[in-house]
C-alpha cells in the first residue's frame, strides 16, 4: 500500500449493480468521511453508500 493511502484509512464506497463497488473518496478521519457521505446522500439520494476503514495490508 502507498504511504499516502496509508495516511487515508477511511474510505466512502459506492455499491453498483451486480454486486460492484467504487471508492469515492479516501479520508484521514471518520467524520470527514461521514460528513462527505452526509452531502452526497443530499446529492445522489438514491445511492447506495456506505463509510469503511481500510487497514494499512503490510506487506512481508
Amino acid at each position: 500500500m502507498p504511504y499516502r493511502e496509508r495516511l487515508n484509512p477511511w474510505i466512502v464506497v459506492r455499491f453498483l449493480p451486480n454486486v460492484q463497488r467504487i471508492v469515492v473518496g479516501r479520508f484521514r478521519s471518520w467524520s470527514d468521511a461521514d460528513g462527505h457521505l452526509k452531502i452526497l446522500r443530499q446529492l445522489i439520494p438514491t445511492a447506495s453508500m456506505i463509510v469503511v476503514f481500510d487497514p494499512p495490508h503490510d506487506s512481508l
